[in-house]
């Protein structure tokens, strides 16, 4: 594929299906419940960096081997506490889609006049850290356990 960068090499969508045994259409249909973001191209092809690859991976393995369903990987998703991950004031978390309804990840929710109207999502930390099933637990649980000081700032540190 022709892009490259922090993120790279970039596979076009043929590749990544061919490299997870799905089909083209299987990664649209995860593309459109909003279980990933996908960059796109200079000419407007879909790309993807390992990282996606690596996201791909872990719904496969939540619908295949933990049965879990489209929807209920858009439930844990939204269970992910985005706005203590990312520092959001308390006040706009009282009109935040994402704080306020439970349908999908932080990301799948557009953000007006608050905090996050200026992240790129597949940028945000929150996002970058649930392409690893072994975060996505943690990141829901990191505030419901006490945890002291100075375990959190090892944390935030990371």
């Amino acid at each position: 594929m022709e892009k490259t960068d922090k993120e790279g090499p970039w596979l076009a969508i043929g590749e990544v299906a061919a490299k997870l045994g799905v089909s083209v259409e299987t990664i649209r249909l995860y593309e459109r419940q909003g279980l990933l973001l996908v960059a796109k191209s200079e000419k407007g092809q879909r790309i993807y960096s390992d990282s996606d690859v690596s996201r791909l991976r872990c719904i496969r393995t939540a619908i295949n081997e933990d049965k879990i369903s489209i929807e209920g990987i858009r439930r844990m998703q939204s269970l992910i506490p985005c706005w203590t991950h990312i520092q959001c004031p308390e006040e706009q978390r009282e009109s935040c889609p994402a704080f306020l309804r439970t349908s999908g990840g932080c990301w799948t929710y557009k953000h007006d006049n608050n905090w996050c109207a200026e992240i790129d999502c597949r940028t945000c930390k929150v996002y970058r850290l649930s392409n690893d099933c072994e975060n996505i637990k943690s990141l829901i649980y990191r505030d419901m356990i006490p945890q002291t000081e100075n375990h959190r700032q090892q944390e935030n540190e990371t």
